[in-house]
C-alpha cells in the first residue's frame, strides 16, 4: 500500500488526491458496513460495504492509470531527448547508439536501410487542464529504419525496435476508444521524425507539445542533409 501511494504522489498531475481520498472514504466505509453487521443491522451495514468496495476499486483503477503514466515523461516547452550517433557496418546497414538526456544507460540497434525513424506518444491536456498542473506527457515508442526506394521498403528485411513497456491501464488506448468522453485528453498519432542515415552522422531529437523535431548535430549528419533526395 505504502508503495502505491507514492507512486501516485509522485506524479503530481491531479491523480494523486482523488486516489488517496476514494481510498481512505472506501476503507472507512467497509469498517462501517462490518461494525453495522456486527450490530445487525444488515440493510446499512450491506450497503456502506458496498459503496466502500466501490471507492476501493475506483481507487486502484487510478492507481493503475497512474502507474501507465510512469512511462511517460512531462513536457512544458521544447526540449532535447535523445541524440543517434550512426555507424556503418555495410551496405544499407547501420550501428545506432540512442542516448538519452535523462538516462546514463545507453541503447545500441542495427538498422536496416537508407533513413531512421523514430516514433512518439504524446498526450496533451486541454488548456484549462494544464493550468491546473496537468503538464503534457510523452513517451519514446519505436525506433526503425526504412528505405528509400519505395520497391526495396516492399522486398527487403526491415528492422523495428519497441522503445517502452506497458504498465497498468493504457491510458493511450482508453484515451483513443472513448475519445467522444475523453475530450480534455488529445492522444495523438503520427508523432514521428525521419531523417538520412550515414556513416558518422549524429542527431539531436527535440520535442514540444505537437511533436518530435530532428536537427544534425555535426558535419556528416549535415553531409547526410544536404545529400538526402
Amino acid at each position: 500500500m505504502t508503495t502505491l501511494i507514492e507512486t501516485i504522489s509522485q506524479l503530481n498531475l491531479g491523480i494523486s488526491f482523488p486516489a488517496l481520498l476514494a481510498l481512505l472514504v472506501g476503507l472507512l466505509l467497509i469498517f462501517a458496513g462490518l461494525r453495522r453487521l456486527w450490530q445487525r443491522r444488515i440493510v446499512s451495514g450491506t450497503l456502506a460495504g458496498t459503496g466502500g468496495l466501490c471507492l476501493i476499486s475506483l481507487a486502484t483503477a487510478f492507481m493503475l492509470l497512474a502507474l501507465n503514466m510512469l512511462t511517460y515523461h512531462r513536457l512544458t516547452y521544447e526540449k532535447p531527448i535523445v541524440t543517434l550517433a550512426f555507424t556503418q557496418l555495410g551496405p544499407q546497414k547501420y550501428n545506432v547508439t540512442l542516448e538519452y538526456m535523462d538516462r546514463k544507460q545507453p541503447d545500441e540497434f542495427t538498422l536496416n536501410g537508407d533513413e531512421w525513424q523514430l516514433d512518439a506518444r504524446i498526450l496533451r491536456w486541454e488548456p484549462a487542464l494544464q493550468i491546473l498542473g496537468f503538464n503534457t506527457i510523452y513517451r519514446l515508442e519505436r525506433l526503425n529504419g526504412r528505405y528509400g526506394e519505395i520497391d526495396q521498403e516492399k522486398s527487403q528485411p526491415r528492422t523495428v525496435y519497441s522503445l517502452a513497456e506497458e504498465q497498468g491501464l493504457d491510458i493511450w488506448s482508453l484515451a483513443r476508444e472513448y475519445q467522444y468522453w475523453l475530450k480534455w485528453l488529445d492522444a495523438y498519432y503520427g508523432n514521428a521524425t525521419y531523417l538520412p542515415m550515414q556513416d558518422g552522422a549524429r542527431f539531436v531529437v527535440a520535442i514540444n507539445q505537437y511533436g518530435l523535431i530532428a536537427r544534425p548535430d555535426n558535419i556528416p549528419a549535415e553531409d547526410a542533409l544536404s545529400e538526402w533526395d
